[in-house]
């Protein structure tokens, strides 16, 4: 068969993501907070745009109240015939649109107070201190100072002293010297190579060594991480009693000392959403009274329409700004809606949750939800991603009303959510002496009408963080075994 090159020209649908599409899509997914910083952003680089303040929209309804000769002008509600008209997020968005101005929820009795920041003492701060009070020597100093750059943000230190010997040319056993001056500052454990070491330098810190428990680390810390209480007893020769007992005062001890140092400084969340109950319905609103509200400059208008004033270079410039300035007032204005709409769907299908709280809650995917409004599921994903809203239960990031589901005996799903209050509650009141094991959970959940496999119920705990049955097991004290 002979081989020939061809050229052909055939027609087919693309989704082309422009720039703007691009955008509008980002102006989607960014929380309040990033969507108050955006705007502001734009004010600056957009001369067009102007932030409409409370004095100036009072002003503009009075004027709006004459021209119609209403005593009263109440705001535009968003009726179910305009909610069909919407745009939808995955089509092209027109370059012109009539001149409009993005809606504010206002709120007059509420107050708003600027956070003043706080300067907050690193790790290194902290442990700097320290060494600038102890009584070393120039050269040890540097080295000090370069072993506190080497400890991590839990404390540990994270190179080895022969590499720090070699940097400043002094045998490791002095560098060890300046390392045990460090490991005793504050928090005790600090400095440390391993687990083993932080645990221990805290027990020489409360002055512990020759209790069990510091026999315990230095002789059987393998055994002690794998719960082989049994083998410690033998080898120490004491009671399976009295190594539990030392297991919860090594418990006790911070196998991160620096972690509440090194942490970083407390993020607020700040809902995006706000969902009350009013009645016997749950109302659903956006928390966006802060969002600056814009509107179109009359200013630059009135120059575009006389044309003889306005060279061509300053009109276009003008033009371009303009529609910039018309679609994203446009765009904010379909985000809000987005937003509302899928937060509604969203409490339509989580009403026992409302109701109940975790009991009530129901598996739920972003498909469903897309499907029932009528959006693609990736904006959906988009508009849950990193928001939260402020419900009578307490404030919950929108992944959280999602999860996969589990099947009762019924024949009803129950959201995965629910299985695991289930088993932390089997667990929690269990016999210390005889944990349950998964097996046993899965039993006693599928009595009550869940059903869940073995390994469900294992990946379900570890997500928990709660450790298997034989590493939660407690033997019974010397106290209840001579009664």
């Amino acid at each position: 068969m002979e081989m020939k090159h061809s050229l052909s020209m055939q027609q087919k649908p693309t989704l082309i993501m422009t720039q703007r599409l691009q955008h509008a899509l980002k102006l989607l997914q960014m929380p309040t907070l990033e969507l108050q910083q955006a705007l502001k952003m734009e004010l600056e680089r957009n001369p067009l745009l102007e932030e409409v303040d409370e004095v100036e929209e009072v002003e503009e309804i009075e004027e709006v109240k004459k021209e119609v000769g209403q005593e009263e002008v109440e705001q535009p509600a968003v009726t179910e015939a305009k909610a069909e008209q919407e745009i939808d997020w995955g089509e092209m968005w027109p370059d012109q649109f009539e001149t409009v101005s993005a809606p504010r929820t206002n709120d007059g009795d509420a107050e708003f107070y600027e956070r003043v920041p706080v300067t907050v003492k690193t790790l290194g701060d902290h442990l700097l201190e320290q060494l600038r009070l102890s009584n070393l020597d120039e050269q040890s100093m540097a080295i000090g100072e370069f072993l506190v750059g080497s400890i991590d943000e839990n404390g540990y230190l994270q190179t080895r002293v022969e590499e720090v010997g070699e940097t400043f040319q002094v045998s490791p056993e002095r560098v060890e010297e300046v390392l045990a001056v460090i490991q005793t500052f504050e928090p005790a454990g600090i400095g440390a190579r391993n687990l083993q070491e932080c645990l221990w330098i805290q027990i020489v810190q409360k002055k512990m060594e020759t209790t069990l428990a510091g026999r315990i680390i230095q002789e059987q810390f393998d055994n002690l991480l794998a719960k082989r209480f049994s083998e410690i007893a033998r080898n120490l020769k004491c009671t399976v009693e009295d190594v539990q007992a030392a297991s919860d005062t090594i418990g006790t001890l911070d196998p991160r000392p620096a972690q509440e140092i090194a942490a970083e400084e407390t993020r607020y969340v700040v809902p995006d959403l706000i969902v009350e109950r009013v009645g016997e319905d749950f109302v659903v609103a956006l928390n966006d009274r802060n969002v600056p509200r814009l509107r179109i400059s009359h200013a630059y208008q009135q120059m575009l329409r006389n044309k003889n004033s306005v060279e061509d270079t300053t009109r276009k410039y003008i033009t371009e700004k303009l529609n910039s300035a018309k679609w994203l007032i446009q765009t904010i204005e379909q985000r809000r809606k987005t937003m509302i709409k899928v937060m509604r769907r969203i409490v339509e299908e989580q009403r026992e949750f409302f109701e109940r709280g975790v009991e009530g809650l129901r598996p739920l995917t972003l498909q469903q939800i897309a499907n029932q409004i009528g959006m693609h599921e990736s904006t959906v994903s988009r508009v849950t991603t990193n928001k939260y809203v402020q419900t009578p239960r307490g404030v919950f990031e929108l992944k959280y009303f999602f999860s996969s589901g589990l099947q009762t005996e019924d024949g009803d799903d129950v959201s995965a959510k629910v299985a695991k209050g289930k088993i932390s509650q089997l667990i929690q009141g269990e016999d210390k002496r005889e944990p349950l094991s998964d097996q046993r959970i899965a039993e006693l959940l599928h009595e009550q009408g869940l059903r869940i496999a073995r390994r469900t119920v294992a990946k379900y705990r570890e997500a928990l963080r709660i450790l298997p049955a034989r590493a939660r097991r407690r033997y019974a004290s010397r106290i209840e075994n001579r009664t």
